[in-house]
């Protein structure tokens, strides 16, 4: 009896092997009921787990708050792509104003020098009609002393007309030369700025692209769980500044201040929009300048001239209208209202609204 269990279990063994030894040989399914076999048959251990195609493993998935942080990145660099693209719009504007002036400069010009060569050729005529002699010739041959003298002065006159109006021709065609140059500079730096606005657009358009890739993979639930982490970190900022940063207390706004903080204040709800200065959307820097504008007092447009050009005032001196700017490349400006609170234009896909004043990292604080 024993020898015949031997020889059973040593069929089975074999023919497993064999099954396994022979190429395009299907398996059923590891999920499938095992096939009966005889009590005290030694079964076969399980076939490991093939390893991953690749050969290396799997990268593991990102937490929800690894991936706000990627999509905040996305967009904080579309927002300095915005700034860039502001600035390059801005400087084209300028140049083409500039060169606008030149040539109605050039146009006045030729026409001045088109005058005076009228002038020039009045003047030889009129020496041709005296005979081509010269006026000193002609005083010389005189013989009446108050023809003389009359003459005298009227040759001195004529000199000094002729001298004149030498000078005056030759300037006007180093002034048109001048424009020219000009005109020729400011186009080319036009045609700079305009590389740069379309190359930030392309920047631009791919950011938000890859930040709304990245949101589109999320669930609605997953959607709203990270903007409750969102708002945390926001929080925490706000109250670690609170503590670091002790803020004057009744801080008055200027006249101008509190003209703009009520400009600002009224764009709340508007949707942000890069490149937009109003009156339906706006990014963050137009929102303040077109605020200030609002209140007679024309600034930058762009946070980054906002923070180059306006004085800067420490940031226990804040005062409504003030405007704070923010990130290492002051690439986001928002205006203080007051109590620790900005209204700002915050990015793509959200709305002009409140914040706190230190739930972003801040550079700096501005006075227009």
């Amino acid at each position: 009896m024993l020898r015949r269990h031997c020889a059973t279990a040593a069929v089975a063994l074999v023919c497993a092997l064999t099954a396994l030894a022979v190429p395009g040989t299907a398996f059923a399914s590891p999920v499938s009921p095992r096939p009966a076999v005889a009590p005290g048959t030694p079964l076969l251990p399980n076939a490991p787990e093939p390893p991953p195609r690749s050969g290396t493993p799997a990268a593991p998935e990102k937490s929800l708050d690894e991936i706000r942080l990627e999509i905040e990145g996305l967009y904080h660099q579309a927002v300095s792509a915005t700034d860039t693209y502001n600035l390059a719009e801005e400087q084209a504007q300028q140049q083409s104003k500039e060169i606008t002036e030149l040539a109605q400069r050039i146009v006045r010009g030729q026409t001045r020098i088109d005058d005076l060569k009228l002038r020039a050729g009045a003047a030889a005529r009129a020496q041709y009609q005296s005979g081509g002699l010269p006026p000193e010739a002609q005083l010389i041959l005189t013989d009446d002393p108050q023809l003389f003298l009359d003459g005298a002065s009227r040759v001195k006159d004529g000199m000094k007309a002729t001298r004149d109006l030498l000078r005056e021709l030759e300037q006007v065609q180093a002034d048109l030369e001048s424009y020219s140059l000009d005109a020729n500079a400011q186009w080319r730096k036009l045609e700079a700025n305009r590389v740069r606005q379309a190359t930030a657009k392309k920047e631009i358009d791919a950011k938000i692209a890859a930040a709304e890739a990245l949101e589109g993979r999320l669930h609605k639930e997953e959607l709203k769980r990270m903007l409750v982490l969102e708002r945390r970190a926001a929080d925490k900022a706000q109250s670690e500044w609170l503590r670091s940063s002790p803020l004057k207390r009744g801080a008055k706004a200027t006249t101008q201040g509190a003209a703009a903080v009520k400009f600002a204040t009224g764009q709340i709800g508007k949707p942000y929009a890069w490149g937009a200065e109003g009156p339906g959307s706006y990014d963050c820097s137009g929102l303040t300048s077109q605020a200030w504008a609002s209140a007679g007092r024309p600034i930058p447009r762009t946070s980054q001239e906002q923070w180059r050009q306006l004085p800067k005032v420490a940031v226990t001196d804040l005062q409504p209208g003030d405007l704070i700017i923010y990130h290492a490349d002051a690439s986001h400006v928002g205006m203080y209202v007051g109590d620790g609170t900005i209204v700002h234009s915050p990015r793509p896909g959200r709305h002009v609204t409140l914040a706190g004043a230190g739930s972003m990292r801040i550079l700096g604080v501005v006075r227009p």
